[in-house]
């Protein structure tokens, strides 16, 4: 019947507009997204302490120098500036995203370029010299939701 032929069409759309796009590779050497655990200075994982405040991301390996691949069909949406401290110039950048319905920022990255689309998989800068500023962290791209919730369900 015709309600239960709509009520149908309705379910299918709730569960498509729920479904989570899965993050592809973000750093060349890294093909599963393996993640900073921990290391001298702290944790990688989202909620993890940051002395009076938590981390709201998740940090991604990914050695100095790497290039960074868009995670999936994405539209570059400016440049952004991670610090406002001086001795942080050499990984003061990142940039802003947005693709699948999400809005997320990559920091710790020289994009290319800070507008226009990209495809899954192509390159969209390079990771900074992590080792300059933290010397002996573990290097990584840091993925951080514009509403500053928990990526990690976005990656396998």
């Amino acid at each position: 019947d015709t309600r239960s032929l709509n009520f149908n069409m309705i379910l299918v759309k709730i569960k498509n507009q729920n479904q989570m796009i899965p993050f592809g590779q973000l750093c060349s050497g890294n093909p599963t997204n393996r993640r900073r655990i921990s290391d001298s200075w702290g944790q990688g994982h989202y909620g993890a302490g940051r002395g009076s405040r938590t981390h709201k991301g998740l940090d991604i390996v990914c050695e100095d120098g790497s290039v960074v691949y868009a995670p999936f069909d994405v539209t570059l949406e400016g440049k952004l500036t991670v610090y406002n401290d001086p001795n942080k110039a050499a990984i003061n950048s990142g940039i802003n995203l947005s693709g699948g319905d999400l809005t997320f920022k990559l920091f710790y990255v020289r994009p290319d370029r800070v507008s226009g689309t990209v495809r899954k998989g192509e390159r969209i800068g390079v990771m900074l010299p992590m080792q300059q500023v933290y010397p002996g962290i573990t290097s990584h791209v840091h993925v951080q939701m514009k509403d500053k919730s928990d990526p990690t369900p976005y990656f396998n």
